[in-house]
């Protein structure tokens, strides 16, 4: 037996409740863990609240994210008390996911446990921190580097956000910061961001070219914003478009592509290769500075689920959020 957050689908919308299971309820797979930490993520917020049309069949366990301990395995690639890490592969979406105790899951969607990282630790990474890792080592493939001037980070104060303006500060990139909540500017000085720019500046529309600014950018906001970033970027940045809360219609001109040599590259952690996976969560090991991130976290409970869903849709979730599923 097991608790789990478990949704269903009734007339008058998506019913949330904290259930007690039995194994045989777990989907197929060859591996069942012993979940002890997931996080919210926003999408776990959409599938909280029914939107998005993400989840196909009910009932459902979301999350997306999981860490924890293998208790049984039909792999040759995991045994019993080995120590695991799951995020992306549409799981919490198509799949059960990590909102719960225990899981069942695929082999091919599990990685070990980085050796230096513990499951919270793990977990305070996540979809978002992964996210993150890959957007700093596309940049850094497009041929960043820290002398080449400053690097924007858009929707700062969220879990994409945070963690990477602490990894290209600790890397010892210049880094700006956008965000809307003025009550956030010590946390992110603290991430290591050196000017922080209002959200109002970015969300006008703008000329097609502006003043170059922007070395490079990891952008979580999408619309209007990226189309306003792409306009001031330096000849030859790159951007690393990793959300869309700011919409997902993108008008802008080829102008900054074809003057500055400007690159918009889509940085997709779901599907993401398991050899790409790997390197990411080697870099996160070395460069990603967590005793940076301690003020950036919240713990909740299965039973705190539901209105952390609610929370991080409404932007009022700064950092990450963990779950403790034994909490």
């Amino acid at each position: 037996m097991f608790r789990a957050v478990t949704l269903n689908k009734k007339d008058d919308g998506i019913i949330s409740a904290v259930e007690t299971l039995d194994d045989a309820a777990l989907p197929q797979g060859d591996v069942l863990v012993a979940v002890e930490f997931s996080n919210m993520n926003y999408k776990d917020g959409l599938v909280l609240n029914g939107l998005g049309n993400l989840v196909k069949s009910y009932p459902h366990v979301p999350g997306i994210d999981l860490a924890g301990t293998v208790l049984e395995s039909r792999s040759p690639e995991y045994r019993a008390g080995d120590k695991v890490v799951l995020t992306g592969w549409r799981v919490g979406e198509l799949y059960w996911g990590g909102f719960a105790q225990k899981a069942r899951v695929s082999a091919s969607q599990l990685l070990p446990l980085p050796s230096n990282l513990s499951t919270k630790q793990a977990m305070i990474v996540g979809t978002a921190g992964l996210t993150a890792m890959l957007s700093v080592m596309e940049l850094e493939t497009q041929g960043l580097k820290p002398d080449q001037g400053a690097v924007l980070v858009t929707g700062a104060t969220g879990g994409v956000g945070s963690v990477a303006t602490a990894i290209l500060a600790k890397l010892g990139y210049t880094v700006a910061t956008s965000s809307g909540k003025d009550d956030m500017r010590q946390y992110l000085t603290d991430l290591g961001s050196s000017q922080i720019i209002a959200r109002e500046e970015l969300a006008a529309a703008g000329r097609p070219m502006e003043s170059e600014k922007w070395a490079g950018c990891v952008d979580a906001v999408g619309g209007t914003t990226l189309a306003r970033v792409l306009s001031q970027m330096k000849y030859g940045g790159s951007v690393a478009a990793v959300g869309l809360v700011g919409g997902a219609k993108l008008e802008t001109t080829v102008v900054p592509f074809l003057l500055r040599g400007v690159k918009l590259i889509g940085i997709d952690s779901v599907l993401c290769p398991n050899a790409k996976r790997r390197e990411a969560w080697r870099r996160i090991e070395t460069d990603l500075p967590f005793d940076k991130l301690d003020s950036a976290v919240t713990t909740c409970g299965l039973s705190d689920v539901q209105e952390y869903g609610k929370k991080i849709l409404e932007g009022r979730v700064r950092g990450r959020t963990l779950v403790d599923t034994n909490a």
